[in-house]
């Protein structure tokens, strides 16, 4: 394809996808394809000749666009947002035509010195601790998933615990973690990967809120101790995936420092709402935390994948994973002047992700961002209201932001049948969850272009389903 080739197909794209959002409400959120149906209409063999890209885009348009789940309609309300928007989208396309791979400062200055600016940015507007800041000991990296971050925190824990051996001699001593039984499953499979082992994961209980208990964490670590092991992680988290509870970060943070345990903060979704100063409270003690990371993706208008990972201490990171060999020698890595990001995290290769964050906090500005993320949790209060002033539903927790749990009157095969059906209709797309024991459904209320129309209009499909299967 000819640079002209490219100019004119890649305006095709771009009009394709202003298209796509102007009519985006009107797609069934939730595809209604069958298991197989989309594989049945794809050839079994590739091409033995290239094809017209004409004819590409009409198999997107006929084969691939029926079975998407529309994540970026303002009628999404399920699991949690994936939020994407214009700039981040130019970003991205930027990002990828430089094909950079940005693993040393010397593979491309720009694209590290771009991410340190944007990390820095960030850590001022959400005011992160001092010592997240460059300028101190730790810093900030950009992964993809906070998996990613999970797991580069768990080995780096377990490497600062055991002074830097179990890279070398494997782990000898039984390592104990400890998350609450709320916290996202991705802390599980980091011990797994990390050599822990699943049942040196201790699942600590929750308090009425759904948030854990410092109390249950210290027992549970005295235990541990006496009976030989060596505990050397704790994750809290700011904003669960189930119902959004808040842990208690400052008395965790305390317990750890106490006891000499690497503390990460997972704030996935929730933690964005830290760049609005009544939010803030949230974060309260992260002070004490080794580690902190949220995903832009989720919900500050940056499309997937972008997660932020800030470390008080950054050689943690660079002592448990930097390997060089020869052909990664360089003047300017051995000048000790320039980060090198590969030696942050688990993997050597880097996207330009900083780009399409600088495009997004460059556009909408740190006010801008601010009313995006207030916009949500003011209408996550009115979903909460309306869920209140009804005969026939229940609100499980207070939304302290942008989630809603609640529940129908009745039994958990009610509440899966209520959703089932809703979800079938293709106007809406909501998921549940289990509190307590219970089903509970789940409004997450956060993608870019929900409005109050698309929060009443869920409501009345929701309230007028029930009050059909009441009369019956």
């Amino acid at each position: 394809m000819t640079p002209e080739e490219f100019r004119k197909e890649g305006a095709k794209v771009v009009e394709w996808l202003a298209a796509y959002y102007e009519e985006i409400g009107k797609f069934p959120v939730l595809s209604k394809v069958k298991p197989g149906e989309i594989l049945a209409k794809l050839p079994a063999k590739a091409p033995e000749t290239g094809e017209s890209f004409d004819q590409v885009m009409e198999d997107v348009n006929e084969i691939i666009l029926p079975g998407i789940t529309h994540w970026q309609s303002p009628s999404f309300f399920a699991y949690f947002p994936a939020n994407a928007s214009f700039p981040s989208i130019l970003g991205d396309l930027l990002s990828s035509g430089l094909g950079v791979q940005g693993m040393l400062w010397a593979t491309s200055p720009s694209a590290t010195e771009l991410e340190t600016c944007v990390m820095e940015w960030l850590a001022e507007m959400m005011s992160l601790p001092e010592t997240f800041r460059y300028r101190s000991s730790g810093g900030g990296v950009i992964q993809d998933t906070a998996s990613s971050s999970a797991l580069a925190a768990v080995v780096a824990a377990r490497e600062k615990a055991s002074a830097y051996t179990t890279n070398k001699q494997g782990v000898t001593r039984r390592m104990t973690a400890y998350v609450s039984t709320q916290t996202h499953s991705s802390l599980e499979k980091a011990i797994k990967i990390a050599g822990i082992g699943r049942d040196n994961l201790r699942l600590v209980e929750v308090d009425p809120n759904f948030a854990m208990d410092p109390g249950l964490l210290s027992e549970a670590i005295r235990k541990d101790k006496e009976e030989g092991h060596l505990p050397f992680f704790v994750c809290a988290t700011i904003g669960t995936t189930s119902s959004n509870a808040m842990d208690p970060i400052r008395k965790i943070g305390e317990i750890c420092k106490e006891e000499g345990l690497w503390l990460h903060v997972d704030g996935a979704m929730s933690g964005s709402a830290l760049i609005c100063p009544e939010f803030r409270h949230f974060g309260d003690g992260l002070e004490l935390a080794d580690s902190f990371c949220f995903n832009p993706h989720k919900w500050l208008l940056t499309n997937f994948d972008c997660d932020c990972f800030w470390v008080a201490d950054r050689r943690h990171l660079v002592n448990t994973f930097s390997i060089v060999p020869e052909y990664l020698r360089n003047q300017a890595s051995d000048s000790g002047e320039v980060f090198d990001y590969r030696d942050w995290h688990v993997q050597l290769g880097r996207r330009f992700r900083s780009l399409k964050l600088w495009f997004v906090i460059r556009h909408y500005g740190v006010d801008g961002l601010q009313q995006f993320i207030r916009n949500h949790v003011n209408l996550a209060g009115q979903f909460a209201g309306m869920v209140r002033a009804s005969e026939h539903f229940e609100l499980i927790t207070e939304p302290p932001l942008n989630l809603v749990c609640f529940r129908l009157k009745g039994t958990d095969e009610e509440n899966m049948t209520l959703m089932n059906k809703i979800n079938s209709g293709g106007e809406i797309y909501f998921t549940h969850t289990k509190l307590a024991g219970k089903v509970v459904l789940r409004m997450s209320i956060a993608q870019s272009h929900t409005s109050e129309q698309e929060v009443n209009t869920a409501w009345k499909l929701i309230r007028d389903a029930a009050e059909k299967m009441n009369r019956k």
